[in-house]
């Protein structure tokens, strides 16, 4: 088994930082990383810490049955069958991070919410995001979090999935990069809200200036997302 003390790390500097950005809610919601290796294995959060308590030690190491393999606590079954079904869903996808923050779930609570191409925050997930526009309710159980995952699955570049009546799930190649995308996913949601909020048309970049602008941005996404996430890391301790 590959040396998971990077992985580890990461992880709960993501979930200390989630909670200083107010994503969470309560001690819902989750994290997890596949970890590379022949075998199938994933870091998760205990149910029941806090994200802001939550230290690398805590994770827990689970097999691909959802059976704890290193720690102590519980796996909440919603994560275990969002997560490794999500995982599944897209390779691609290191590490998947799973919220409820207040701007993102706001679209996901109005008719035909849609992240609209209205800033130059927005225009970095042009074609990179997808909408499961149906609720099943708690994914208690393992066929919902595999039809959750069926968008991901069916829409191999969409690294943004919106859940209606839910939240959110942002997947990326490493922690660093799902967090830079989380984060200025909850910047993108919380401009489109407030600028919906005055009651005005929101007025949309021009399709060729929204490409341009998320060829841009592609450009530096995980060199960006590795300073950001180092500097986040640096200031807070972690």
């Amino acid at each position: 088994m590959p040396d998971i003390t990077v992985y580890r790390r990461e992880l709960a500097a993501a979930f200390r930082l989630a909670a200083k950005f107010d994503y969470n809610e309560g001690i819902c919601n989750h994290f997890s990383v596949q970890v590379p290796g022949e075998e199938e294995r994933y870091l998760f959060n205990p149910y029941g810490i806090h994200w802001s308590e939550l230290r690398p030690g805590d994770l827990l190491l689970v097999d691909g049955k959802g059976e704890i393999l290193e720690g102590e606590g519980e796996l909440e079954a919603t994560a275990r069958n969002i997560h490794i079904a999500g995982h599944r869903a897209n390779p691609r996808h290191l590490c998947l991070l799973h919220t409820h923050m207040p701007w993102a779930t706001s679209l996901t609570m109005v008719e035909g919410g849609r992240l609209e191409m209205a800033h130059q925050t927005a225009a970095r997930f042009y074609g990179r995001t997808a909408y499961n526009d149906e609720f099943g309710g708690f994914a208690s159980g393992s066929e919902e979090g595999e039809r959750i995952a069926s968008t991901a699955k069916s829409d191999q570049k969409a690294d943004i999935v919106f859940l209606a009546h839910h939240g959110v799930i942002v997947g990326g190649p490493s922690v660093a990069t799902a967090f830079d995308d989380l984060y200025f996913l909850d910047r993108a949601c919380r401009q489109q809200v407030l600028a919906m909020s005055t009651g005005k048309p929101l007025k949309l970049i021009p399709q060729q200036v929204v490409e341009s602008t998320a060829r841009e941005w592609m450009n530096v996404l995980d060199h960006q997302a590795k300073l950001h996430f180092d500097a986040l890391m640096r200031i807070n301790n972690l």
